[in-house]
C-alpha cells in the first residue's frame, strides 16, 4: 500500500497509508483525540472526518472547542436536522437546499401550507428529538445515475436538478443523518448528538423563489441561528432585540424624522426634524472640507451619455443607471441621458477647464453630489440602502509624489469627523493589485508604498487585504463599529490613474511637457442618507445635542406657568439653542413621557415655583432624577452644548 506523509501544526510529520481517513488520523493520537474529533482542515480545505486522504498533505483536527469550523459544522447539520425533522412531520415536503450562512442557516422547502410561527415551535420540537439520538452521520459518495434514479424514485425533484447543476469533476456526496438522506457537499459531524440542542433557535420564515428565478417556484425559507452554546445563543438574541429597539426605521417614526412611499421607491421624503439633523451635519461638513483645503463645486443630475460612454460607466455600470430619453427639437433621435450615478466625471470635466499647472496640484474638489442608482426593490432598506442619495464627495487631483501626503492628510481629517461624530476608533482595510489590473509593475509597488506609508505615519493599525483593490488602483476603506459591534463601511480612499486617461486630464510638468495626474477618490461619510441611519442606529436615537433635530422642550405643569414657559423658551433661542413650547393642558407625566419617546434631549417642567424662583426643573433623556437650575446657568451651559464641536475648537 503507498504510503503518504501527513504534516501537523506543530510541524511534525506522519507517514499513513494512502487512504486513511481523518477519523483513523485522530485515533492514531490518542483516544480522547478520536472521542472530540468532529472535523480537520487538509490542505486548507475543511475536511470530513470520513474521507479519505490520498496524497502528501498538511492535516490539523478539530474538536467542538475550534469555533469557526465547530459553528460550520454545526449550523450546516442543523440545517439537515431541521429539514429530516420537517419531512418527518409532513412527508409530503419536499426539500431544496440549505446553506449555511452568517450566524446560522436556512433551508428552501416546497410545501402547499404557509408555516406558521407555531409550526416552527413544533419543527425544534422535533430537531431537539433527533438531536438526543445522537443518530451516526455517514457518508458516500454515487455515481450520477444511480444518485438521479434515488432522488426520482423518492419524488424530489429539486434534487435531481441540482445533481444536472452540479460540474462533472465534482463528487456527488450523498450525507446520512440516521435514516434521513441528502444530497451534501460535507463536511459534517459524527453524530447528531454532538448538536448543541439548547444553542439554537428558529427565527422567522420567508419566500424565496428556487434558484432565485422569479419565474420558477415559490419555495417557503426557514431561517435558524445557532451557536456553540446556549450563553452564545443568548448573547445573539439579545443583540437582536436591542438591534430591533435601534432600527432607523422604527425610530425615524417615533422622532418624525422621514418616511417613504411606494411612489418613489428607494427616496427618502425628509420630515422638518429629519432635514434639520441633514442640514446640520452637512453645515458641519463644509466647514471641514473647507478648513482642510477643498473647493466646494457642483455638477449637473442629468449627463449626456457620451460622458457615460468615455468615462466606461456606460458599458460597466449601466444596469445601476437612470436612463432619460429627451425629444429634442429637430432631432431626428431622441437624445439618451442618464441620472448621474457618481460625481467623478463631471469633476474630471471641471478640472479640464482652462490648463493646470503642476504648481496648481494638489487641486482638492469637493461637492454634496446628489446620486442615482437603481437599486433592486429587495436590496432596499430604509434610508440605509436607496436609489437616491447625497455623498459627500470629494476628488484630489495630483502629482504621483503627492500620493502619501494626500493619503495621510485625508485619515487625519477623517478620524477628526468620526471623532466628533462620536466614533472613536475606525478599522482600515487596505485593498491591494488585483490580479487583473492596468498599470505598470513599477507604478503599482510605489502607489502600494505611499498608502502604506500614509497609513503608518498616521499610527493607525490597519488590516491588508490583499488582491482586491481596483483594477486600477490599492484602495483604503475605513470601517466604524457603533454600540452593539456592527460594522459598517463607509469612507474610502481610492487610487485612480485610470479616469484622467480616459477623459484625457493633464497637467503641465516642470519640464514644461503634459502629464496626466492622478486622481483620487475620497469620501468619508459615504452618504448622508446611510451615514445619518448608522449615527441613529449607533445612538438609539440619542443623537449629541448638537445634532439634536429638537434640543429642548420647556413643559408648563400648571397653565399659570404658560407665560414663564414662553420667556424661557425665547431666552434660549436667543442662545441659540432649538427649543419649543409644550403648554398643552396634559398633565406633565403624560407630556415627559411623550417627548422622551421622541428622544428629545432635554425637557424642561415650569410650575409656580420655578416661576417664583427663575428656575427650571431639569429632565435629561435617559436620566430617572431630575434637577433644578436658574435659567441663566442652565442657558450658558446648553448653549456650549448646542455649538457643533469644530465651532468649539
Amino acid at each position: 500500500m503507498a504510503q503518504i506523509s501527513l504534516t501537523f501544526p506543530d510541524g511534525n510529520a506522519r507517514s499513513y497509508e494512502a487512504g486513511i481517513t481523518a477519523a483513523d488520523v485522530a485515533a492514531s493520537i490518542s483516544s480522547s483525540l478520536a472521542k472530540k474529533a468532529v472535523s480537520a482542515t487538509v490542505n486548507d480545505t475543511h475536511w470530513d472526518l470520513q474521507w479519505p486522504i490520498k496524497a502528501d498533505a498538511s492535516i490539523a483536527i478539530h474538536t467542538l472547542k475550534d469555533e469557526p469550523q465547530a459553528l460550520e459544522l454545526i449550523r450546516h447539520d442543523l440545517a439537515h436536522i431541521m429539514a429530516r425533522a420537517v419531512q418527518e412531520i409532513w412527508p409530503d415536503v419536499k426539500v431544496t437546499i440549505g446553506p449555511v450562512i452568517q450566524n446560522g442557516w436556512y433551508y428552501d422547502f416546497d410545501r402547499k401550507e404557509t408555516f406558521t410561527p407555531e409550526d416552527l415551535a413544533t419543527i425544534e420540537k422535533k430537531m431537539k428529538e433527533i438531536i438526543n439520538k445522537r443518530d451516526v452521520v455517514t457518508t458516500e459518495v454515487w455515481d450520477r445515475a444511480r444518485a438521479v434514479k434515488h432522488y426520482q424514485d423518492n419524488n424530489e425533484p429539486y434534487k435531481v436538478e441540482l445533481i444536472d447543476a452540479i460540474p462533472g469533476d465534482e463528487p456527488l456526496r450523498m450525507y446520512w443523518h440516521g435514516d434521513w438522506q441528502d444530497l451534501c457537499r460535507g463536511p459534517h459531524l459524527q453524530h447528531t448528538g454532538q448538536v448543541p440542542a439548547d444553542a439554537f433557535k428558529l427565527m422567522s420564515v420567508a419566500g424565496a423563489y428556487w434558484r432565485g428565478d422569479s419565474d420558477r417556484q415559490m419555495l417557503q425559507r426557514i431561517y435558524g441561528v445557532a451557536f456553540l452554546n446556549k450563553e452564545g445563543l443568548k448573547k445573539h438574541l439579545h443583540f437582536l432585540e436591542e438591534a430591533a429597539k435601534r432600527d432607523h426605521r422604527k425610530l425615524g417614526r417615533e422622532m418624525d424624522l422621514f418616511h417613504m412611499q411606494e411612489e418613489a421607491p428607494g427616496q427618502v421624503f425628509w420630515h422638518p426634524n429629519g432635514w434639520q439633523i441633514y442640514t446640520e451635519l452637512q453645515d458641519y461638513m463644509r466647514r471641514k472640507q473647507r478648513a482642510a483645503g477643498y473647493q466646494e463645486v457642483n455638477t449637473p443630475q442629468v449627463v449626456d451619455r457620451k460622458l457615460w460612454e468615455a468615462s466606461g460607466h456606460w458599458d460597466k455600470y449601466q444596469e445601476h443607471m437612470f436612463i432619460v430619453e429627451v425629444d429634442e427639437e429637430h432631432a431626428r433621435e431622441k437624445a439618451i441621458n442618464a441620472l448621474k450615478p457618481m460625481n467623478c466625471p463631471c469633476h474630471v470635466q471641471i478640472y479640464n477647464q482652462g490648463l493646470k499647472s503642476y504648481r496648481d496640484l494638489p487641486l482638492r474638489m469637493a461637492e454634496f453630489g446628489s446620486c442615482n442608482r437603481y437599486e433592486p426593490s429587495g436590496a432596499l432598506h430604509g434610508i440605509m440602502r436607496v436609489r437616491g442619495f447625497t455623498q459627500d464627495d470629494g476628488h484630489i487631483f495630483c502629482r504621483e509624489d503627492q500620493i502619501e501626503a494626500e493619503c495621510a492628510a485625508f485619515i487625519d481629517y477623517l478620524a477628526g469627523v468620526y471623532k466628533d461624530l462620536g466614533f472613536e476608533t475606525f478599522e482600515i482595510m487596505f485593498a491591494t493589485r488585483p490580479e487583473k489590473r492596468v498599470g505598470s509593475e513599477e507604478s503599482w509597488d510605489h502607489v502600494e508604498s505611499a498608502l502604506e506609508n500614509a497609513i503608518k505615519a498616521t499610527g493607525h493599525p490597519y488590516t491588508l487585504d490583499e488582491g482586491e483593490g481596483a483594477f486600477y488602483g490599492p484602495k483604503l476603506d475605513f470601517k466604524l463599529t457603533d454600540a452593539i459591534g456592527r460594522e459598517w463601511q463607509c469612507g474610502t480612499f481610492q487610487v485612480d490613474p485610470n479616469l484622467p486617461e480616459r477623459l484625457e486630464a493633464t497637467y503641465i510638468g516642470e519640464d514644461g511637457a503634459k502629464h496626466r495626474p492622478y486622481m483620487l477618490h475620497r469620501a468619508c461619510l459615504g452618504s448622508f442618507e446611510r451615514f445619518i441611519g448608522i449615527l441613529i442606529e449607533n445612538s438609539a436615537g440619542r443623537l449629541p445635542f448638537w445634532l439634536a433635530p429638537r434640543q429642548i422642550v420647556v413643559a408648563s405643569i400648571v397653565s399659570d406657568a404658560d407665560d414663564y414657559v414662553r420667556e424661557v423658551v425665547e431666552t434660549l433661542k436667543a442662545a441659540g439653542i432649538r427649543a419649543e413650547a409644550d403648554i398643552r393642558n396634559e398633565k406633565i407625566n403624560y407630556k415627559v413621557r411623550e417627548h422622551s419617546v421622541g428622544k428629545v434631549p432635554v425637557i424642561l417642567a415650569c410650575g409656580m415655583k420655578e416661576v417664583a424662583d427663575r428656575t427650571v426643573s431639569v429632565r435629561r433623556l435617559g436620566e430617572k432624577q431630575t434637577s433644578v437650575q436658574e435659567l441663566k446657568e442652565l442657558t450658558d451651559q446648553l448653549s456650549k452644548e448646542a455649538t457643533p464641536p469644530d465651532l468649539l475648537k
